[in-house]
């Protein structure tokens, strides 16, 4: 797992976490024991119903229950992490079938602090290869047809919306 730097967030996920299984029980605790250094006790995650084996309801982690969601809308490639306040961590997961190298790219990728890349975009290869030129940096006419388009309000949900 590897998480953005704490600072205002940025893009579609906060990180990436590559689980070595499909077995959410036992995954999550020791993804949510170091996730719970940044966000305090976990309260919930929320899941891809369809992308995970059988899962309980709740989940006993360090003495505390932690509820868990399964949701057949959720993106199939992510979780999220909700602390107390509705702090959150949305997560990119990375199937446990990908090769260590273009898991490596991708992990460091989803956690650069600027990366606004959307989920499929940074399971693509060439996401983890290619930097991405930020709208700054594109032509004028690329930065008003990708306004024109919606910008970051189109495509996938911005995060702070929820």
């Amino acid at each position: 797992m590897k998480l953005k730097p704490k600072a205002p967030a940025t893009g579609y996920v906060d990180g990436a976490w590559w689980p070595r299984s499909r077995d959410l029980s036992t995954e999550l605790p020791v993804l949510l024991a170091v996730l719970a250094v940044r966000l305090g006790p976990i309260l919930r995650v929320s899941y891809n119903l369809p992308n995970w084996d059988a899962a309980p309801r709740r989940l006993d982690i360090g003495g505390r229950q932690v509820r868990l969601g399964g949701f057949r809308a959720q993106h199939p490639h992510t979780v999220d992490v909700i602390g107390p306040n509705s702090s959150r961590l949305t997560l990119l997961v990375l199937p446990p079938a990908t090769d260590r190298v273009a898991a490596h790219q991708t992990l460091m990728t989803a956690s650069r602090r600027d990366n606004v890349d959307g989920i499929d975009r940074l399971l693509t290869p060439a996401a983890t290869t290619e930097p991405r030129r930020s709208t700054s940096q594109l032509p004028d006419e690329s930065v008003e047809r990708w306004e024109t388009d919606g910008g970051a309000g189109h495509g996938e949900p911005d995060k702070k919306a929820r």
